[in-house]
Parts: structure tokens; sequence; C-alpha cells
């Protein structure tokens, strides 16, 4: 007799990451899952309700979902049962001097980034501890590991999330419920592309002349090769994910990208940190052109992803 199908709430489910993945969950050959696909503005699902085909209105459905609203998440969670997995994908990108921010645009990131998660863990945790069952997947990134520059604001909302579902983890695990969070390096969707096209042409008013030509001369070139490089595709994070959700013991951390493991790697190799920052700032400043050759071996695999003893 076939198990009873788990139901996988799925937030930012417009493009990108949480549309490919809500599409290979919903068209999954065993059947094993009931897809909630949301999304903030609902006129934006003709494009995951065309990739959903046959899927749509049986193992699919699209709902709305605002992860910055109280409202918008108990509306949608009161036309669900019970969420068995919660995927908190839902994000925005924030890069740029930080001279140049606003604090509202600052105050987004966090509220989306990290709030909006912590709101949504709040509405499924009362039931999932009831049930004793469930799997919390948070879609973190590796600057949650690590420090970029420029992205300072997004990265402390990645770190934020790191701290906070491995802290509550811990207790979870009393009530049979997993956390697992997925890291992807750099990812290759319309969203980044329009974003580095925007803060290429922006002018960050109150930034000093040198600061901004650090941004424009060294940082634009240098993310532009590496998500050449090492970029993964939306549907190689997807695919991750669903192996994660697909495991019986999932684990608590998950990187997707195994040629970007060197680069997490140096900042564990030395508890202080030292070495990740002044190898990053020697890689952008001093050699350029090694880094560039470097992505450019780690693309190919003339370097070892592998940076761990067997």
């Amino acid at each position: 007799m076939a198990s009873t199908p788990r139901t996988v709430l799925i937030s930012g489910c417009s493009s990108g990451i949480g549309l490919e993945l809500a599409v290979q969950l919903a068209q999954d050959p065993r059947q094993r899952y009931q897809v909630v696909a949301t999304m903030r503005d609902l006129r934006k699902k003709e494009m995951l309700e065309a990739a959903a085909g046959e899927a749509l209105g049986k193992t699919l459905t699209v709902a709305q979902l605002d992860v910055c609203n109280d409202e918008s998440v108990t509306q949608c969670l009161d036309c669900i049962q019970e969420v068995d997995v919660l995927v908190n994908n839902a994000g925005v990108g924030l890069v740029g001097p930080l001279e140049g921010l606003s604090m509202d645009a600052m105050q987004n990131v966090f509220d989306t980034n990290f709030f909006g998660a912590i709101r949504l863990v709040k509405a499924v945790l009362p039931g999932m501890k009831k049930r004793r069952q469930g799997h919390i997947v948070v879609v973190s990134s590796v600057m949650g590991l690590q420090g970029v520059m420029f992205n300072d604001v997004y990265s402390a909302s990645k770190f934020a999330l790191e701290g906070f579902f491995e802290s509550l983890a811990i207790q979870l695990l009393q009530f049979n419920i997993f956390i697992s969070l997925v890291e992807p390096g750099p990812v290759v969707t319309d969203f980044e592309g329009k974003l580095m096209a925007q803060v290429s042409a922006a002018e960050f008013p109150g930034t000093d002349p040198e600061t901004l030509a650090y941004f424009r001369d060294f940082y634009l070139p240098g993310s532009r090769e590496l998500f050449r490089s090492v970029g993964q595709s939306p549907k190689d994070v997807a695919q991750a994910i669903a192996k994660v959700i697909g495991s019986t013991r999932p684990p608590l951390r998950k990187q997707t990208n195994v040629r970007y493991l060197p680069l997490p790697a140096l900042k564990a190799l030395d508890p202080s940190g030292s070495l990740y920052v002044r190898t990053a700032h020697s890689l952008l400043f001093r050699w350029p052109r090694l880094l560039h050759l470097g992505l450019r071996c780690l693309a190919c695999g003339c370097l070892p992803a592998r940076v761990w003893p067997r």
C-alpha cells in the first residue's frame, strides 16, 4: 500500500530555485509529495503553472503567500490541513557599498530573508510538534558561512539564519523534527542577472570615489567571472534540495556546489578567520589574474574539489 504523500509548503516559487523545486517534487515519479507552491504576487504564476504541466491541480497547488505579512501567512496556512515539509526559499538580494545603501533597503533584506523564515516556522511548528514529525528546509547560502565583500547585509541575513536554525535544531530533535540548511554558492538566475545589471549602473550616493572604484573595477568583474566559472543552475540546486527532502535522516547542512567547496574551506582551515580574509583580499586586490585563473580551473576540474583528507 502506497504511503500518504507528504505536504510540502515552499515559499518564493515565482521563479528560480523555488519554481524548479516545486515542479520537481510535484512531478516525482513515486508521487511522494503534495506541493503547495507559494509566491507573494500571483500575477507571476504563469511560468510556474506552465512548467508544472499535468501536475498542476493534482500534485501541485499555487497559493498566495507574503512571508513578511502575518495575515497572509495565516490565510495561506488556514487552507492547508498540515505541513510535513516547510521549505523557506523566499529571499531578496542586496549588493553594493554600504555607504550607498539605505536603511530601508537593508531592513527589507532582514524582513524577508530572516524574519520571513521565522514567521513561517512559528506558524507550522505547533502542528509539527503535536504530530512529533516534520522537516524544515532553509535555503541559506555559502554567504552564511563566509562574508563576501559588498554583500555585507545579504551575508549577515544568511549568517543570522544559520545561527538561528542551528540553535533550533537541537531542541527540535526531541520532537523528531529535522532542520536542513541548504547552502548554494553562485546560482545563475534571471533575478541575479537583473540585479547585477542594476548595481552596475547604480550611483550609490554617499560612497567615496575610491570605494566606488573598488566595487566597479574589482568586485563586479570578479563576481561575473565567479558566476561564469562555478555558477549552478536553479535546477541543479533544486535537485540537491529534493535529495535532502527525500532523505530518511536529513543532514543539518548541505552545500550544493562541489566546485565551490575550496573557498569556504579556507575559513574552516583557520579558526581565527585570518586565512580566508587575507586570501580573499589578496585575490581581489593584488592578484585578480590569479583569481580568474583559479576560477577557470575550478570550472574545468583542473583543481581538486575535495579539500578534506579521505
